[in-house]
């Protein structure tokens, strides 16, 4: 059978590498891993007791499912595959992801997604993986934990514990600003227009010369109207005032 080979991961679950499962454990490696918890109907929680033949937690009960990324896997394909591998449940859909927890020493390490699922079961339960497995009530799990906490894996414990209170979101780290990127960002001031020349005596002389001649304006001469013409009338002939002929009477010539 060929070692399992798991992604190694940095502080901020990013991978740098690949190395078999037990280098990974042997050398307290960051890796990764996923936890579903599985649900029935009346709200008790699925447990299996791990196999004695673990390499770590042998017949400690943990969460209803759990295990490590393959290298290349990510997070709810693993949770999918768990599922079908140690309790036979086929789910159509990956189940709804709850909360991550870091790596750390209580989970041996690994950066963990933990998920939730509703399934009342008969569970197939995969022998080489668990020794056995049972639904239990919340209340009892929380006494039950409080009597003998060494009867689950560390893990486990820790992620019960944030169940029962979710860790509140982390902080988002604002980075600051530097000049460089201030000079990026900020939008650039518009130009300023040139504030106009002062004109000296020599540049108005420059500018007197180097302009073009102005057209001279033409005036227009005052167009003369022609005078009116008198109305012509017929000529009267002088007519003495001793000349005046008196009705009837016949007007003679007068003497030279």
């Amino acid at each position: 059978m060929t070692e399992e080979i798991f992604d190694v991961v940095d502080d901020r679950d990013r991978v740098i590498g690949r190395q078999t499962r037990r280098e990974v454990h042997q050398h307290g490696l960051k890796h990764r891993a996923v936890h579903v918890l599985v649900f029935n109907q009346r709200g008790e929680l699925f447990l299996q007791k791990r196999s004695f033949k673990k390499d770590t937690f042998p017949g400690a009960w943990d969460s209803s499912a759990s295990g490590h990324l393959n290298a290349g896997e990510n997070y709810d394909t693993c949770a999918v595959r768990e599922l079908r591998e140690e309790i036979g449940l086929f789910v159509p859909r990956c189940p709804k992801r709850q909360f991550k927890i870091d790596a750390c020493e209580e989970t041996g390490r690994e950066f963990v997604w933990v998920y939730r699922c509703d399934a009342n079961g008969p569970f197939r339960l995969n022998q080489e993986e668990l020794e056995c497995g049972a639904f239990f009530k919340p209340d009892h799990i929380n006494r039950w934990m409080a009597e003998r906490p060494r009867d689950f894996a560390d893990s486990f414990r820790l992620v019960w514990k944030y169940f029962l209170n979710p860790p509140a979101p982390k902080p988002v780290k604002v980075r600051p600003v530097t000049k460089s990127a201030k000079a990026k960002t900020s939008p650039r001031p518009a130009p300023k227009a040139p504030a106009p020349a002062r004109k000296t005596v020599k540049t108005q002389v420059l500018a007197a010369k180097s302009a073009p001649p102005k057209k001279a304006k033409q005036q227009q001469k005052p167009t003369k109207k022609p005078a009116a013409k008198p109305a012509r009338s017929s000529p009267r002939r002088p007519v003495r005032a001793s000349a005046k002929a008196r009705p009837g009477k016949r007007v003679s010539k007068a003497r030279r």
